[in-house]
């Protein structure tokens, strides 16, 4: 498959994601409800991506975000810099102190353990980047002046407010104009699209996004809750997946919009909080590449295992134009990084080549 990549020498950045980062609270094995102390990460659907490109595969990445300037939003940029993730590219804003100009955004997230599902709760209303304007960024300087091979965003971000709508459009169109990949993780939440029109505006919106995405991932809730397409045979509790109606599902979505040149989706069966079945599929050149299968596959912390599928699939496009070595560069990336606590990757390159080849768990010496 050819994505027409920039060329070595005409950009400063191999990728950039446009998104919300937030402070994660984590109580580790406990509970949010009882919790006496939190430990505290980074994390957010878009900018994971970038920094598992960054940190795991160790190309040159940046994040377009924005921070209310304050502690917390220094806090923040620590733990980005602590990532290798280029920080030039932040907006900062000025707050009143309190939060009602604007605020940094707070995501307590448990884990969850065999029975007990994985619990989030966000406090996320009124950030700096739900009010970011493109005007904030200069995006023609971006993906015009620097120059970018790859922008990645999605969903989480577009459901942040009317304005992030707006933005994240404008952010597509001028990176495209300017001959940069597009990627979107349609990560659809029902909880944030609530409150600006429901699944009604995540349609519209998504639907007039992918317009102008090069690669579309997503699961088969995604697909479904933002773009229309429906997955046949589907259990409906999600409990058994059938691998038939995903294929159908994704020739279905790449004939609708022929701009797409890769669909891919996770393949998740949840048995337990704490163990999955775990693959991946990915369309491209008209077929569809199935990734190994991780039957049985044990986990310590699902969230973020979705973004570091999608920085193992960007990586594997991007250095193999190989949709069928991409998308396994993916799911053993997501496969290890849901071993390791907190949204981001902790893998090394060598360890997602090496369970791409199928190493096992012994100890190393």
């Amino acid at each position: 498959m050819d994505l027409n990549l920039k060329k070595e020498g005409t950009y400063a950045f191999d990728a950039v994601s446009l998104g919300e980062v937030m402070l994660r609270l984590d109580p580790g094995e406990g509970r949010i409800r009882t919790a006496r102390q939190f430990r505290a990460w980074e994390g957010g659907g878009e900018y994971n991506v970038v920094r598992g490109l960054r940190r795991c595969f160790g190309l040159k990445t940046a994040v377009i975000t924005a921070f209310a300037k304050n502690e917390v939003g220094m806090l923040m940029e620590d733990f980005i810099l602590q990532g290798g993730v280029d920080t030039s590219l932040i907006k900062w804003m000025d707050t009143d102190g309190i939060g009602r100009v604007c605020r940094n955004g707070i995501n307590f997230t448990e884990r969850g353990f065999g029975i007990r599902g994985a619990v989030g709760c966000s406090d996320r209303a009124n950030t700096a980047i739900s009010k970011a304007k493109p005007e904030d960024f200069d995006f023609e300087h971006i993906f015009g002046e620097l120059g970018v091979r790859w922008l990645h965003t999605g969903g989480i971000y577009a459901a942040l407010s009317e304005q992030s709508c707006e933005t994240v459009i404008e952010a597509i169109k001028i990176a495209k104009k300017h001959g940069t990949v597009v990627s979107y993780d349609l990560n659809y939440r029902p909880s944030m699209w609530s409150a600006i029109g429901g699944q009604a505006k995540a349609q519209e919106v998504n639907k007039e996004i992918a317009k102008y995405v090069d690669v579309m991932i997503g699961n088969e809730e995604d697909f479904t809750a933002c773009l229309g397409f429906e997955i046949e045979g589907n259990d409906a509790n999600l409990k058994e997946l059938n691998l038939d109606g995903y294929n159908k599902m994704i020739n279905e979505a790449a004939a609708t919009y022929p701009n797409f040149k890769a669909v891919a989706t996770t393949l998740r069966t949840v048995r337990t909080a704490t163990v999955n079945d775990w693959s991946a599929i990915c369309w491209a050149d008209g077929k569809v590449h199935k990734a190994k299968d991780y039957k049985g596959l044990e986990i310590m912390d699902r969230v973020g295992g979705g973004d570091s599928f999608a920085s193992g699939l960007i990586y594997g496009l991007i250095t193999t134009n190989d949709a069928e070595a991409a998308v396994n560069y993916g799911a053993a990336h997501g496969a290890l990084a849901m071993t390791t606590p907190g949204d981001t990757t902790m893998a090394s390159k060598k360890e997602v080549e090496a369970i791409m080849g199928g190493a096992g768990a012994r100890v190393q010496r």
